[in-house]
């Protein structure tokens, strides 16, 4: 986010999984090592593998339901000499991830400032928000499996500007993933690539005021 854009920019638009979260590629690495000898394999399939990115895709924007999901990435994971069972296997995907306190403290504390925040997520899996209510995290949720697309469509960053009543060039957008942030820069949205609690606080705070 360049420093001519702070003085316009009113509003925050924050992901959950690996910003509110810990680092979800960490949690994916530690299950790939559970169930094979590289690290990499469950990303570079989510990635590359065209039926697994399909998937992937399918069960964000809420087309594939987790069992289908499930039942083809278990045969994709197989077919990279890993097999697994598929039940529970989203379960197991997600195990290693939970709330980052000192996120979901610092998003507390630009709501308490007045700041206006929504929730801008890709659900991957119907028990991927297990433990958090999302309501009393932000002032507005906007979930990829609801509207039928995912970031980084611009879409879902337009109905978070019309849900929370701000233009695009009102609103940074934290991410810990690039093409996401790409996306909403495409309305005019800052970015903020979100590394660690640490340096995204700090910034937000230099926009923001939270301390």
């Amino acid at each position: 986010m360049s420093a001519g854009d702070d003085a316009d920019r009113t509003a925050i638009f924050i992901d959950f999984g690996g910003v509110l979260t810990t680092s979800v590629h960490e949690a994916f690495r530690a299950f790939a090592l559970e169930i094979s000898d590289d690290e990499t394999l469950v990303l570079r399939l989510l990635a590359t593998d065209p039926e697994a990115n399909r998937l992937f895709v399918a069960n964000e924007n809420g087309s594939a339901t987790d069992e289908e999901f499930e039942a083809g990435f278990a045969a994709r994971l197989a077919a990279h000499g890993a097999p697994v069972e598929a039940e529970g296997l989203l379960a197991r995907m997600q195990a290693g991830f939970g709330p980052d306190p000192e996120m979901v403290d610092g998003l507390a504390a630009l709501r308490a400032n007045g700041v206006p925040v929504a929730l801008v997520t890709n659900q991957f899996g119907r028990d991927c928000y297990r433990g958090f209510d999302l309501p009393t995290l932000a002032d507005e949720v906007v979930v990829s499996t609801e509207l039928g697309v995912r970031k980084p469509s611009r879409r879902i960053y337009a109905v978070a500007c019309e849900r929370l009543g701000v233009d695009p060039a009102q609103a940074v957008m934290v991410d810990d993933i690039q093409h996401n942030l790409d996306g909403a820069a495409k309305l005019g949205i800052a970015g903020v690539l979100h590394t660690s609690a640490a340096t995204t606080l700090a910034e937000l705070d230099a926009r923001f005021g939270l301390r």
